[in-house]
């Protein structure tokens, strides 16, 4: 009997978890994550098609991909986006999405007869002003509205924060008090350099700086420390007595290359291998030509570099001509 298909890198990292971005649009601006000016937004006809989506799914699958989870922009602008996640739930794959959370409202009914239950849902703030301000755009009530109602429908929901320093770093007991009466788990992402960003290592806030502030509020004695999985991105913990969670996802300061699993498919049809590779595989041209894509899926995903796209060292990761070499972070897909 031949071995069951995998798709793995020159480390023998297995990958079986794809983030699909489905669209470069986005209803908020979030500072981080799109430049002031906006992007250029790829044509029309070079974007995938949502039967292009289902077709490289179904590879993905077939070389061992088991868990999915649909990025932006944000997911849920995409036309035909009730067909995507009907068609991707009859796979044999556990579905998740990424969103801001604006029209979760629309699609609860949906996600619930299609039996997903993973949501993330960004939200960097807790102040309505200051998500006004950090997002451009006005729908901070709408977000926490269907933030509570999908709590209360019974989704594994986890909010995302991404914290930056001066901006939204004085939260943070303020997100962890958010556990105390509501099961979610909220992570803190440090903030991540992308083309047009702004980055400076002078704005992350880091595991440690984290930690020590959640000591100071909480004390050491109240935080317990979970058990992270295989694969995970987050180091987790919680509060003794708190319905959630809360955990950091420490990719500058700490990163977890080592137990990579993730490969993400850009809306305009690219292979990224790793978050920070500069490096893209091109799967929608041999798609409209009929090649077989699964040789171009292995191909790309075996020269990964063991860390940040090849900037392992900190001095690499925070020299500027290299870590921005890359995309604005709205067009490869969180």
């Amino acid at each position: 009997m031949s071995e069951p298909k995998t798709i793995k890198d020159q480390f023998g990292r297995v990958h079986n978890y794809l983030r699909i971005s489905l669209t470069e649009r986005c209803n908020l601006r979030c500072t981080y994550c799109m430049p002031e000016e906006g992007i250029q937004l790829s044509e029309k006809s070079e974007v995938l098609t949502h039967e292009e989506i289902i077709y490289l799914a179904k590879e993905f699958v077939g070389l061992g991909v088991n868990k999915i989870r649909l990025t932006g922009g944000e997911p849920l602008v995409k036309k035909n986006i009730e067909k995507i996640i009907r068609e991707l739930t009859a796979l044999p794959i556990q579905l998740g999405i990424t969103t801001n959370g604006i029209l979760l409202d629309k699609y609860i009914d949906l996600l619930k007869e299609c039996g997903v239950k993973d949501l993330n849902i960004s939200l960097d703030t807790l102040d309505k002003d200051k998500f006004i301000e950090m997002t451009r755009r006005d729908y901070f009530d709408r977000v926490m509205s269907n933030i509570y109602r999908c709590v209360l429908e019974g989704f594994n929901v986890k909010i995302n924060a991404v914290l930056i320093k001066g901006q939204n770093d004085n939260e943070i007991a303020d997100f962890i008090e958010f556990t105390k009466t509501n099961k979610v788990a909220f992570r803190f992402i440090e903030f991540m350099p992308f083309d047009g960003n702004q980055w400076d290592n002078s704005k992350v806030v880091s595991l440690a700086e984290i930690i020590k502030t959640v000591e100071g509020s909480f004390g050491s004695d109240s935080i317990i420390k979970l058990e992270d999985k295989q694969n995970d991105t987050t180091k987790s913990y919680r509060i003794k007595g708190y319905e959630g969670s809360f955990g950091v996802i420490s990719t500058v300061t700490n990163p977890f290359c080592d137990s990579c699993n993730r490969i993400r498919l850009t809306a305009n049809g690219r292979i990224k291998n790793c978050l920070f590779s500069a490096t893209e595989t091109n799967l929608l041209n041999p798609l409209r030509k009929g090649e077989d894509i699964a040789p171009h899926i292995v191909k790309a995903v075996y020269p990964k570099k063991k860390s940040r796209g090849g900037m392992s060292s900190d001095e690499d990761f925070f020299d500027k001509e290299k870590n921005t070499k890359n995309r604005a972070m709205i067009s490869i897909g969180g």
